[in-house]
């Protein structure tokens, strides 16, 4: 007697998705957790391209080996009805060094003999010379939108992106005094080195400031142990010449200041 098969049974969706190990995935996982957290699992989905189940079990393999936490929902969160509420996400310190590095053990040796033979004006002469380079190749991107600031910071957000900081804006604080656009850095390739010497944040913010033609008023880093570099832009456009950004006098700052204001939301 001849037992007909049983017919295929259709693709299941879940075995589909690549496993919670594959490396190509999981980079992507953290490239975007870095980018858009703190961040729900149900907010990645669409991001990534996978189910939430399949972002979830690569979150909870992350989680486990401490590449990435959790953090508490925000206050301004918006409510989820009954149950818990969602879990939101962050790269974890140890995360963020599994992402790609532009400085290493012989950078930090560097500056600290730099910091030792020359002193505090040598390192601020170095993140002066390196802010200036970065700013080179920021300002032409930044130009060719024009000089409405909210699309300038955008255009900032996005060279930025190139240059591997998971760079993004958004704007705050509209018809307040307080109105402007907030740039987050979700990764800094130099945070090890900028935790020892934060001089290297102090004059990129300079070199936003000259680059964008505002005022940029740094409220977290990465170097200080937050999960995100963040900074305010104010809405009103200095009256700077165009073409000038690249060689005005810097303004000096303060690293210190962080007055409060939105927290990084998507």
């Amino acid at each position: 007697m001849i037992i007909a098969a049983s017919p295929p049974q259709g693709p299941d969706p879940e075995r589909q998705e690549p496993a919670a190990t594959d490396p190509g995935t999981r980079a992507r996982v953290r490239a975007a957790v870095a980018e858009h957290g703190p961040v729900t699992v149900a907010a990645l989905a669409p991001v990534l391209g996978l189910t939430v189940a399949a972002v979830r079990r690569h979150l909870d393999a992350m989680e486990a080996e401490g590449v990435v936490e959790v953090r508490g929902p925000s206050a301004g969160g918006r409510p989820r009805g009954r149950g818990r509420p969602a879990r939101e996400y962050v790269v974890s310190s140890s995360g963020h060094r599994e992402l790609p590095a532009g400085y290493d053990e012989m950078a930090l040796s560097a500056l600290a003999f730099l910091a030792e033979s020359g002193g505090p004006a040598a390192v601020e002469g170095f993140a002066e010379v390196r802010a200036r380079a970065l700013e080179a190749r920021l300002v032409q991107a930044v130009e060719a939108v024009g000089d409405d600031v909210a699309a300038r910071v955008q255009a900032l957000a996005g060279a930025l992106a190139a240059e591997g900081y998971a760079a993004s804006a958004r704007p705050v604080g509209a018809g307040t005094g307080a109105e402007g656009t907030q740039l987050c850095q979700g990764h800094c390739p130099v945070q090890r080195v900028a935790e020892r010497f934060p001089q290297l944040c102090e004059a990129e913010a300079r070199a936003f400031e000259r680059v964008l033609g505002t005022r940029v008023q740094r409220l977290a880093t990465l170097a200080h142990g937050d999960h995100v570099c963040t900074a305010h832009v104010s809405a009103e456009r200095r009256a700077t010449p165009r073409g000038t950004a690249a060689t005005q006098t810097p303004r000096a700052t303060s690293g210190n200041s962080r007055p409060t204001t939105e927290g990084h939301r998507r």
